[in-house]
């Protein structure tokens, strides 16, 4: 089960907040810091299982901070960190199994990082982020695909009007890059990560 999920990116998770330089309209400092929202910070993936099906899962234990600078999008940054016990595929067993040394080793590694190196815009409300993902130890490049969903004053009365960002992001890993290599190719070494997280500008 190939749950080299990244990300957080971080990643991240992660890398999104990068993105947020698009929203030309407020004015605002540069390296303004969003928390994500930990109730709104989904990092999941799917990986085949024997070409069957694919198997689906998630982390949920993720937190991070972006530092977003809207005027200079390439002065952003992301820094997301999952913790790896926090594995959830929906099935007891399967997740003890992941949870061991065949896969994520949870004991010697607990935790999964995303730290972002460099921001490329590719359209209004686009970019590519790539960053440093480390997981079991090992870390290599991984470049997130990000759209930011919006950037607004929070709907939610309750929030008076503190600003929150949403992003969606998709990237695809080799987990045997990273030393998880347990049952490839019948378990698939491509792993499809996707994220959907909100995030908090620091108050």
């Amino acid at each position: 089960m190939s749950t080299s999920i990244l990300f957080r990116s971080s990643a991240l998770a992660a890398a999104f907040g990068v993105v947020m330089a698009v929203s030309l309209a407020v004015p605002a400092q540069a390296n303004e810091p969003f928390v994500l929202d930990e109730t709104h910070a989904d990092v999941g993936f799917r990986v085949s299982h024997f070409g069957l099906s694919d198997t689906l899962g998630r982390f949920n234990d993720v937190e991070g901070v972006v530092l977003i600078d809207r005027d200079n999008p390439a002065g952003s940054s992301v820094d997301v960190t999952i913790a790896t016990a926090s594995l959830d595929t929906n099935h007891g067993k399967r997740d003890e199994h992941l949870r061991g040394g065949d896969f994520f080793n949870v004991a010697e590694h607990p935790t999964i990082t995303f730290k972002s190196t460099s921001v490329e815009l590719t359209g209004t409300d686009t970019a590519k982020v790539t960053g440093d993902f480390t997981m079991l130890g090992v870390t290599k490049p991984v470049v997130l695909d990000v759209k930011l969903n919006a950037l607004m004053p929070h709907p939610l009365p309750q929030m008076n009007g503190r600003e929150v960002a949403g992003f969606s992001a998709t990237t695809t890993i080799k987990r045997s890059e990273f030393g998880m290599d347990t049952f490839v190719p019948a378990i698939g070494d491509d792993v499809e990560v996707t994220l959907e997280v909100e995030a908090l500008k620091q108050q």
